[in-house]
């Protein structure tokens, strides 16, 4: 029997047929011809491959494994990525480092048990492959945008810079008022260079550059507690001109925005997790000490209040920074400009996502949890909170 027949066997036998039996016969032919290893390996690469073309990235195939299989699956995709990346296409800076965080990065391969158990996750791994969905496409020129003006391909700014070192040092500090400082600095630091590079966009209308139009990326929202994280998501992403749209089955938000904005976003919201989770786990404590047993709705509420409380002052502190940049002789120019590029992301996302609908918080009707995560939010120093769009 060749080998090509063995995988064609296996496959016709366990990924159309969902069934036990079925999953172990067909692990069972492959288990019993070592030649057909190659050919498995390589058909595996074109699963990857059609996931690209169906609009998924390499974060976004390792988080749905994570969700929907073991460690083990999680290893073997990122094999998989890996071997099927030499015979890609360039696809920018975010993919490579997309590719750089995949698991197990070091090693060729993931740990092989025997081989019946390796065929039964490889199979078990491509029949959640084969049944992807389509997702919408990232990339700037899809849907009949124009090209981008390349903004992904410069080196990260020294405004970027600060940011990222601003905003790690307040994950890192012990005191309240000194993280609130920095996140505060962090934030006027974003919004300033927000304007900057929608001034340097505006002058490059009508000249050889092609003209900046929205992009867009993923960013996971992971369980636990991932319908207030996703809340804090999109936050951060309307405090920094952009719009998140929220695919709960998948685990991720889909922010829509220019790419200096989108940069903020992801840095911003990381940072504000960690330091949000960091302020749960000190409350919850703080609670234990004063009798009280801490429960799941404790938790939820807490970084609820903590979302919505950090979206006011975002925001606040976004405008203050916009407004003073828009005063004086680059007032007539800004203005038009921002209200643009404001439109072009709202029309964007309408195109992205003709249909959404918006879902309202559950389980936050823990008292102490809103009252300590408010007060976590204030002291991050990061309205009215607005209903999440769901894809």
């Amino acid at each position: 029997m060749s080998t090509p027949r063995t995988v064609d066997r296996a496959f016709e036998t366990a990924l159309y047929d969902t069934a036990d039996d079925a999953l172990d016969t067909a692990a069972s032919l492959l288990a019993a011809d070592p030649a057909a290893d190659a050919e498995l390996g390589r058909r595996g690469e074109e699963f990857v491959a059609t996931a690209w073309r169906r609009g998924w990235r390499p974060a976004d195939l390792v988080r749905i494994v994570r969700r929907e299989l073991d460690d083990v699956h999680v290893r073997l995709v990122a094999a998989l990525i890996r071997a099927q990346a030499p015979h890609d296409r360039a696809r920018g800076p975010r993919w490579a480092a997309q590719l750089d965080d995949l698991p197990d990065a070091g090693t060729t391969a993931p740990p092989r048990t025997d081989r019946f158990s390796h065929a039964t996750a490889v199979l078990e791994l491509y029949r959640l492959l084969l049944r992807l969905p389509a997702l919408e496409p990232l990339e700037a020129g899809a849907a009949g945008e124009a090209p981008r003006r390349g903004r992904e391909n410069r080196p990260e700014s020294r405004a970027l810079a600060r940011i990222r070192a601003l905003l790690a040092k307040a994950e890192a500090t012990g005191y309240p008022e000194e993280a609130e400082a920095l996140s505060a600095k962090a934030q006027e630091l974003m919004a300033r260079h927000s304007v900057d590079e929608a001034l340097l966009a505006a002058q490059a209308q009508g000249s050889a550059t092609s003209p900046d139009v929205p992009g867009a990326c993923r960013i996971g929202v992971e369980p636990p507690y991932e319908q207030a994280k996703a809340v804090l998501l999109d936050a951060v992403a309307d405090a920094n001109h952009c719009r998140a749209v929220w695919n709960e089955p998948f685990g991720f938000s889909t922010v829509v925005g220019f790419e200096a904005d989108l940069e903020a976003v992801e840095l911003l919201y990381t940072s504000l997790l960690v330091q949000a989770e960091a302020a749960m786990t000190k409350a919850e404590a703080g609670q234990r000490a004063g009798g009280r047993k801490r429960t799941k709705t404790f938790r939820q509420s807490f970084l609820a209040a903590y979302a919505h409380r950090a979206g006011t002052r975002l925001r606040a502190a976004a405008e203050a920074a916009t407004e003073a940049a828009t005063t004086g002789a680059a007032d007539a120019t800004l203005l038009p400009v921002l209200a643009s590029r404001e439109v072009a992301v709202t029309d964007r996302v309408e195109r992205m996502f003709p249909q959404t609908t918006t879902t309202r918080l559950r389980g936050t009707a823990d008292a102490a949890g809103w009252t300590e995560g408010t007060r976590a939010a204030d002291a991050a120093r990061v309205g009215h909170h607005r209903p999440l769009k769901r894809g």
